[in-house]
């Protein structure tokens, strides 16, 4: 992209540049003519934004959600004309956003519903049945692979209650007696889902995901929590077919 282009670029999202150059057949106000092009461009992704964070949306109202929306899009222009992954930088924005100040819980309900997009739109991988693991998952070295379409959130607040209730199935009042939460992220078939895992499984799962071998993801989430229920996270993973490849340490003997 030339430095014109670039400018030109900037100057459809930011009313506060002023394109240098332009002329028309009549020496009329060029500026205030090309603004006109400015809402439409910014309408595309900021609609974008809304349809992906739609709980966002719900917890703050249209007006300022649409508001806070814009400034993203002025400050992180869209890098391709498809929109549908548009947006991965939205929850470390809202963090700094001081207007969303007050609402601490905000940036991680904004990355779970990023991991849902995510999710949704992640390859199909076959799962290894719950038969085919049954000698595997006895190997403290083993290393796991999981489906394209998991996602843990880890949260200080609870994001698994606050989207529960957006759907309908949680009473808004109840979520001030929940916890902390950390949610898992999965698709399963076609449906994309949310659940509320204890904070050990979510950085054991993590730990695999990272490349770890069993032993020492056990090891990490025995260190968040004496209480970690393996054999329930392993249920949980199998039960969900999450599993798609295990890799065995070679055998020195």
């Amino acid at each position: 992209m030339n430095t014109h282009t670039a400018h030109f670029s900037r100057s459809l999202l930011n009313p506060d540049v002023v394109i240098q150059g332009l002329r028309s057949h009549d020496n009329g106000h060029c500026n205030s003519r090309f603004a006109i092009h400015r809402s439409p461009v910014c309408v595309s992704p900021v609609d974008a934004l809304a349809e992906t964070f739609d709980v966002v949306q719900s917890l703050v109202g249209e007006e300022f959600f649409r508001a806070m929306a814009l400034v993203f899009v002025r400050t992180h222009p869209p890098k391709s004309a498809v929109l549908a992954n548009y947006g991965d930088a939205f929850a470390d924005f809202i963090a700094r956003f001081e207007p969303a100040a007050s609402l601490a819980y905000l940036p991680d309900v904004a990355r779970l519903a990023f991991a849902r997009v995510q999710s949704h739109r992640a390859a199909d991988v076959i799962a290894l049945s719950a038969e085919a693991l049954s000698g595997p998952l006895t190997d403290p070295d083993a290393t796991l692979t999981l489906h394209p379409s998991v996602h843990v959130i880890h949260s200080k607040h609870a994001i698994v209650s606050l989207w529960a209730a957006h759907q309908g199935s949680v009473a808004f009042e109840a979520i001030k007696r929940h916890p902390s939460q950390a949610a898992l992220v999965f698709r399963r078939e076609f449906d994309v889902h949310t659940q509320a895992v204890p904070a050990a499984s979510a950085a054991f799962i993590a730990e695999l995901q990272s490349g770890e071998s069993l032993l020492s993801a056990i090891d990490t989430a025995q260190s968040v929590s004496g209480d970690f229920a393996l054999t329930k996270t392993l249920a949980t993973l199998v039960n969900n077919q999450l599993i798609t490849q295990v890799d065995r340490a070679a055998s020195t003997s």
